[in-house]
């Protein structure tokens, strides 16, 4: 499968011509067949928006989870709040994507099942919305193993996401399984679907074409950001000549 918004495009069309109905983590128990789809939002608000408009045009519904101790954006930011909020505008659920390695080293269960409880209080805040689904970023082996019960919020690391569901990822651009043929065998009733927004874009890149193109994209970003904050910035620094 192509890294494009059309090979994106013709996925979703696959999955539904595959009887596959698009799902989230508390209404799958309705659909004999059924997906989730997830999309961690590891460093791009803006591509997450992308992905989220070619979704809902496709008439699909999806669940973006948010970082919010991350160096790539600030989801606080009224920029940030802005992207999240149109994410949701299009039907899909914002959930929290938590970094247990953004803490001290050794958390106990405790105090990280307390940690994700109160970062998805400080998300539901800023979007004025509950936020009560998690996703691990980066995780451990113990957090991968421990099927952590959080009061009022679902784990999509849960036994239940990852037992009784086939899990695909296109983790660092690559998919660990063939997923079109995974899909058009009709194995599986339950499909439980990774895809980072950050990979896909009009045309194919390689894998350092991706990230050499978000690097070099950060000197623009900066000169936006700058704008906002910076009285005729212009004046002395345009964005031509960065």
């Amino acid at each position: 499968m192509k890294f494009t918004y059309q090979a994106y495009r013709d996925f979703l069309a696959l999955l539904r011509e595959c009887g596959y109905r698009f799902r989230n983590y508390r209404t799958y128990t309705d659909a004999a067949r059924c997906v989730i789809l997830r999309h961690d939002i590891d460093f791009s608000l803006e591509q997450a928006v992308r992905l989220a408009e070619l979704e809902a045009d496709a008439g699909v519904r999806a669940t973006y989870f948010v970082l919010l101790r991350t160096d790539f954006y600030n989801p606080a930011s009224r920029r940030g709040v802005a992207a999240l909020r149109r994410i949701r505008s299009l039907g899909h659920e914002t959930g929290l994507h938590f970094d247990e390695k953004a803490y001290a080293p050794e958390l106990s269960p405790e105090e990280l099942v307390q940690a994700i409880v109160r970062e998805c209080g400080v998300l539901s805040a800023l979007l004025e919305t509950p936020v009560s689904t998690v996703s691990m970023h980066r995780p451990s082996k113990a957090t991968l193993e421990a099927d952590y019960r959080i009061p009022g919020v679902v784990n999509s690391y849960g036994k239940t996401f990852f037992r009784e569901f086939k899990y695909l990822s296109d983790s660092r651009q690559r998919w660990r399984e063939p997923v079109l043929d995974i899909v058009r065998s009709g194995a599986y009733n339950r499909l439980h679907i990774l895809t980072h927004a950050f990979w896909y874009h009009e045309t194919e890149r390689s894998l350092r074409e991706s990230v050499r193109g978000f690097v070099s994209s950060a000197n623009r970003e900066r000169w936006k950001q700058l704008e906002e904050n910076f009285t005729d910035l212009g004046s002395i620094f345009r964005e031509e000549d960065l």
